[in-house]
């Protein structure tokens, strides 16, 4: 007869499988299933109940996947067609919620991947949402804001018949600002009407919340400010670096900045820059969010910042903590070896999987501290679901109510973590902590409900 954790190794072995024979050309997906599996060891040893009742490949399978085409036309009056995607992953503990990423690499495996790790990443928030994703191959970047509102119309007309405030709230995510989610409400209220909750994201003049665009970053350093605290330290006086350009990095150096750090770096897809004097936030917000440009200019308006083409992980420089926000597996085993060998002690993930388990290994190896996406990028739905909240309440709460509820919203996701890291015998591992932690609320509201 098998003992529990033999048992457990087989189920494991099984999904893996099961997962690599059905879902062969989704590399995505199956990192993301598989970097939480080889978590899930210790509660599945002491919880068997989750394997008789086949929990795990209930989770990993979504409800519902939804591929759909979308037809625009350019402003030469050609016609264009783009695949539009909604995977509707788990709904255990509330409606679908979950981002639209608009960009050429979008296929099936990105969104599932993505929609998996929602779920999660939704439960450790305490909300009473689900897990979902979404989004289309579209490239936003060089189009015209013609172009832009004629695709994002295209895309919800169809998207529509799939999503409500109490089915299923898509947000923003990679391609997907306030311009796109406005484009989407509008189309959404010609065809269904007034429904402020169907998106979050929105502009503050029609249903949007506070706080909701620095969302994401303000959560991110929330979440590290925690893990340097378990050091009894503090961002004073840290050197920084961080990968991308976007809202989520755009705020995180605002908060870094604000709590006494030193952001030397920023980036996007083409290369970095380094400004050992401190990044100009207000530089970069002129030449990202108002110009659309590329980073590089940065070094041509600043004295003494120098760009370099490549990753900003190959950067020679010592500095402390790595804060990755621009996308999936930009720090891999090569780069990780960099970032320790330049003395950083922690790294925490705004963008969705980021490190790939090679690199994640290399941490663990070297003691770093680990704040995962799941958990340190929190921030933005956790806002989206607030602005769902004042929706249904129809009302407006002020800047500093909602920095309040998302900081604490953040912390409590640290504290969830690390005491279920502990409580399994897991150290500091808040990867793991967090996996648990987010699985087991999700696995007990589906023994709940039943056969679902």
């Amino acid at each position: 007869m098998l003992n529990n954790m033999e048992e457990t190794k087989i189920y494991i072995k099984s999904i893996l499988e099961k997962i690599n024979n059905r879902d062969p050309y989704q590399p995505e997906f199956k990192e993301a299933v598989q970097n939480f599996l080889n978590t899930m060891e210790p509660v599945l040893d002491k919880h068997p109940e989750y394997i008789h009742e086949n929990i795990l490949e209930r989770i990993i399978e979504p409800e519902r996947a939804i591929q759909f085409r979308v037809p625009w036309i350019d402003d030469k009056g050609q016609y264009q067609i783009n695949r539009g995607f909604r995977v509707q992953f788990n709904s255990a503990i509330g409606p679908y919620k979950g981002g639209l990423r608009f960009h050429p690499t979008v296929n099936l495996s990105i969104i599932k991947f993505l929609g998996f790790e929602q779920i999660f990443k939704n439960s450790l928030t305490g909300l009473p949402i689900g897990g979902g994703k979404g989004g289309s191959d579209f490239n936003p970047k060089g189009k015209s804001d013609n172009e832009i509102m004629r695709f994002c119309q295209s895309f919800m007309t169809e998207l529509s018949k799939y999503i409500g405030p109490d089915l299923d709230v898509p947000a923003g995510d990679i391609g997907v600002g306030g311009r796109e989610i406005g484009y989407m409400y509008g189309q959404y209220k010609r065809l269904k009407g007034y429904q402020a909750g169907v998106l979050t994201g929105k502009g503050i003049s029609y249903g949007g919340s506070l706080i909701r665009p620095e969302a994401t970053g303000f959560g991110l350093i929330y979440y590290t400010e925690e893990m340097l605290n378990t050091l009894n330290d503090s961002f004073k006086n840290k050197k920084v670096v961080i990968s991308g350009s976007g809202n989520v990095a755009i705020y995180a150096v605002e908060k870094v900045h604000e709590l006494g750090g030193t952001v030397l770096a920023v980036s996007d897809s083409n290369g970095y820059i380094v400004d050992t004097n401190g990044i100009d936030l207000s530089v970069v917000k002129q030449i990202k969010e108002v110009e659309r440009g590329r980073i590089k200019e940065y070094a041509e308006r600043v004295k003494g910042a120098k760009y370099h083409e490549g990753s900003v992980w190959n950067l020679d420089l010592k500095y402390d903590i790595a804060l990755p926000c621009a996308t999936q597996n930009e720090i891999g085993e090569k780069e990780a070896r960099k970032i320790t060998d330049n003395g950083v002690k922690l790294v925490a993930e705004g963008a969705n999987m980021p490190s790939t388990p090679e690199a994640i290994q290399i941490y663990k190896q070297n003691n770093l501290l680990y704040g995962p996406a799941k958990a340190a990028n929190a921030g933005g739905v956790a806002v989206s679901a607030l602005e769902m909240s004042q929706n249904s309440m129809r009302l407006s709460w002020s800047s500093k109510e909602v920095d309040d509820k998302l900081k604490e919203i953040m912390q409590n996701i640290f504290k969830k973590s690390a005491e279920t890291a502990h409580a399994y015998g897991l150290g500091n591992d808040y990867l793991s902590g967090a996996n648990i932690a987010g699985f087991i609320k999700v696995a007990e509201a589906m023994r709940s409900q039943g056969l679902v």
